[in-house]
């Protein structure tokens, strides 16, 4: 949970201080979407790699470049003084820390029983989710007095301390070659029944598909907030920590979920959810806040409980000798479709508004979870 919480602390800041970015460097939202798929796209090739090196050499090494990486790219982001510099520090930035995921998620899971996996999976989550959660609020803050270059140096700082720290602490308390054998020689619990790798790469196709969709919807929310409430940048960058609050609690419900009711029934639901939630963006009037922040958190809510129960799902279908390549494989699917889309959605925006473009993802999401169900319906796991 420590080492994701700082992984996370300098990633979390592109979509949030996205509309000062955009005042900065004079972008249209085509470019500004760029912004952020140039952090993901490197996010996700970094993904590949990493997933196999971590079935070859443990994870700790890969965890600590996940932090101090990001760290040491963070810091050049708020640096950078042009538009070009700032994205090739951002692709830096995910570059680093492509090698995060696939190491942590396996080793939790070789640490818990199969039946605690997906709450405990929820609960690495936590992590995460705290520093998305306070990352906008800290950035916000920062950013009203020294600018959104003060918000990336401003955390950069204490990142790379923690990640300094946390190498030391994680070669004390593992060891490291031990996790190696774990993960690399232990086999599945059981055998490969007929029709399950047809079913793990719907469901990869299902659960990242989602991903990519919600997650290009909300690296515009801020310039939503900011565009069509009026609402001031800082504000805007704040609202933003709504969605992310949800994950301090439901990922760890979402796991629990998974682990009494089968991880395939409860992600079809949140999938099949998803839809209505980008819909009703379009039509939650502003009032004080609260209407809008009502429906951020539900946003949250659904992506957070989806999060830890696709993992569980991939991981008890595979292989513990191949298990961080078949997450690397995932997260890069995912963070490559989320960095494509965030520029073709504010190339739509910029043609149609932000009504029909949230419309075409929600129906993109509902044709494609309704698809993807004929598949996986009826299977627990």
């Amino acid at each position: 949970m420590l080492a994701h919480f700082g992984h996370h602390l300098l990633t979390a800041l592109p979509v949030p201080l996205l509309p000062l970015i955009r005042d900065d460097f004079a972008l249209d939202y085509t470019q500004s979407g760029l912004v952020v798929m140039a952090f993901n796209l490197a996010y996700g090739i970094g993904q590949l790699p990493a997933g196999w090196l971590a079935d070859r050499i443990g994870p700790r090494i890969l965890i600590t470049i996940g932090i101090g990486g990001v760290a040491l790219a963070g810091l050049l982001v708020g640096l950078s003084q042009t538009y070009i510099m700032m994205i090739v520090f951002l692709v830096l930035m995910g570059v680093a820390g492509g090698g995060y995921h696939p190491s942590a998620a396996s080793l939790v899971s070789a640490s818990v029983e199969p039946k605690n996996r997906g709450r405990a999976l929820g609960f690495h989550l936590i992590g995460g989710s705290g520093s998305f959660f306070l990352a906008p609020l800290i950035a916000a803050a920062i950013a009203a007095a020294w600018g959104w270059r003060g918000s990336f140096i401003g955390l950069a700082v204490p990142t790379a301390v923690f990640g300094i720290i946390f190498y030391v602490l994680l070669g004390r308390r593992i060891d490291t070659s031990r996790a190696r054998q774990v993960i690399t020689d232990r086999r599945d619990e059981a055998p490969s029944p007929p029709g399950r790798l047809r079913r793990l790469v719907v469901f990869m196709f299902l659960s990242t598909f989602t991903q990519a969709v919600a997650f290009s919807t909300i690296a515009f929310v801020p310039l939503f907030m900011v565009d069509h409430f009026g609402v001031g940048e800082e504000a805007a960058a704040a609202f933003l920590a709504i969605i992310y609050s949800a994950g301090l609690w439901a990922s760890p419900l979402g796991g629990y979920l998974s682990d009494r009711l089968g991880r395939v029934p409860v992600v079809l639901v949140i999938c099949l959810i998803t839809s209505p939630v980008i819909y009703l963006l379009n039509l939650v009037p502003y009032g004080h806040g609260l209407g809008i922040g009502a429906l951020l958190l539900i946003f949250g809510i659904v992506m957070y409980i989806r999060m830890p129960v696709s993992e569980a799902y991939i991981v008890g279908q595979t292989s513990e000798r191949h298990r961080s390549m078949v997450l690397g494989i995932y997260y890069f699917s995912a963070m490559e479709a989320g960095g494509i889309l965030a520029p073709v959605m504010g190339s739509l925006i910029d043609r149609f508004g932000f009504d029909y473009s949230f419309n075409i993802a929600a129906v993109a999401v509902l044709a494609v979870a309704l698809t993807c169900s004929v598949f996986l319906w009826g299977s627990r796991d």
